[in-house]
């Protein structure tokens, strides 16, 4: 094999390995204008958008810990490969198909499993990484809350008797 191959390999493998995530399309059809904006708008989601040799993927994914995509690679394949979140490409690509019809989810790795286009679709489907840790986090701080309210309640009513009981006595006295 060229120099040239090889070097692509282990760049492809390199990137491959440091992703949570790989999303294997097929491109048929599409424009190199299409290209750039679904570019452009994946890198919005930290996510970037590579054509590749179906035969130099296959040796990247071989030299990998991912599992074979051996039954997907035909056809024109580009991938979608991301540092953090899978539901940001996801949304960005559902909107692209669905504006373009291009192009064509084939089928994706996620956390080192296969996951098939229904899957891919349905984390599309979730709430933005921010809104889900920001419930997260509300749910946790929700039972310390209602205990500190709880706590605070005999004390507030304490104060609430004895402020009655120095307005009544000043009304009295008066």
């Amino acid at each position: 094999m060229r120099p040239e191959k090889n070097l692509i390999i282990s760049e492809i493998k390199s990137r491959v390995d440091k992703t949570p995530y790989v999303l294997l399309t097929d491109y048929t059809g599409m424009q190199v204008p299409q290209f750039n904006e679904l570019r452009n708008r994946l890198s919005g989601a930290k996510a970037e958008y590579r054509v590749v040799k179906n035969t130099l993927l296959r040796r990247a994914l071989a030299g990998s810990n991912l599992p074979d995509l051996e039954t997907y690679l035909h056809g024109q394949s580009a991938v979608v490969l991301g540092d953090s979140d899978v539901s940001a490409a996801a949304k960005v690509l559902k909107s692209f198909t669905a504006e373009f019809q291009k192009p064509k989810l084939k089928v994706g790795i996620l956390d080192r499993a296969v996951v098939n286009v229904e899957q891919i679709m349905a984390l599309a489907e979730l709430p933005a990484k921010e809104v889900l840790q920001a419930k997260l986090l509300g749910l946790l701080l929700a039972p310390g809350s209602t205990l500190v309210r709880l706590i605070n309640t005999p004390a507030s009513q304490v104060a609430q008797v004895l402020k009655a009981y120095s307005e009544k006595g000043e009304k009295a006295t008066a």
